[in-house]
């Protein structure tokens, strides 16, 4: 058997010459720009997904392809994020969830870690502004403990405050991040909320409201690159009803109009829920 691949973690450094607007120039939730996605791709304006969650991977092989290391990938997966931030707040999505970092990604090679972490912190400290100016409220997902070092701990709470108040688009970041562990955490508080006295019993509110971030909505439709087609331990609870899109596109090469082209993708499945209905005519 084949070992199974972790998706890459997309970091975030200022590289490579923008092909889209700045952020700091680009209006918050740009209608016009927004309605020109919504023509191009056929999408119908009022069925958009309020919550779309991407697994960005395929940097390694991307740069790999092209007879570059890694770390070249992570470099070029830059821009790929923010023109897909950029193209969620046009559109007028509510929240954009991406898996930046995992609680797998540890396993990477030290020097492959080291060189993310500083893609980190350079988001932090290039972009945050940015975000901030476009109305994004920026979110962390995942352990801030060790071994996350305490000084990104502390840029990752500087944006989070910086962009607390925004109204516009809801980017929540998922670094240190993995799904059952996130489950486990949230079961473990349920019990010993239950042994104080505190909790009745445990139920799936109760659980919902112990995640990392008990405000997030579910997730409409989570979206993975580079063809891989698995979840990779994200958004486990989140995603129980999400319509799953995987594209063959390495994430460097993603964009506004791949997003777009997975929302078309959703909005032409049908959503039941559990729930169906007989489509036979006599």
């Amino acid at each position: 058997m084949g070992r199974r691949s972790v998706p890459d973690p997309v970091l975030i450094v200022a590289t490579r010459e923008p092909s889209v607007p700045d952020l700091r120039t680009a209006a918050p939730h740009d209608v016009e720009a927004g309605a020109a996605l919504v023509a191009d791709h056929g999408l119908v304006a009022d069925r958009l997904p309020a919550h779309v969650a991407l697994i960005m991977d395929g940097n390694g092989r991307w740069a790999n392809q092209r007879g570059q290391r890694r770390q070249a990938g992570h470099e070029a997966g830059e821009q790929a994020l923010f023109d897909t931030v950029t193209g969620a707040d046009h559109l007028g999505l509510s929240h954009l969830t991406v898996y930046a970092f995992s609680t797998e990604n540890w396993r990477r090679p030290p020097e492959e870690v080291r060189f993310l972490l500083g893609f980190n912190e350079t988001l932090l400290t290039s972009r945050a502004d940015e975000l901030h100016d476009q109305n994004v409220r920026v979110r962390f997902i995942g352990g801030r403990g060790r071994p996350v070092p305490k000084r990104l701990v502390r840029h990752i709470e500087r944006t989070e405050d910086l962009t607390g108040t925004n109204t516009g688009l809801r980017l929540t970041i998922a670094f240190n991040y993995g799904a059952q562990a996130e489950i486990a955490a949230a079961a473990d508080a349920a019990a010993r909320d239950v042994a104080a006295g505190r909790l009745d019993r445990v139920d799936e509110q109760a659980l919902a409201d112990r995640l990392h971030d008990p405000t997030m909505p579910p997730v409409d439709l989570l979206v993975r690159t580079s063809g891989e087609q698995r979840i990779s331990n994200f958004l486990l609870w989140q995603a129980a009803y999400a319509e799953l899109v995987f594209t063959p596109t390495m994430w460097p090469d993603f964009d506004r109009h791949h997003l777009a082209e997975a929302i078309a993708a959703y909005q032409g499945r049908d959503r039941r829920f559990g729930g169906a209905v007989d489509h036979v005519t006599a």
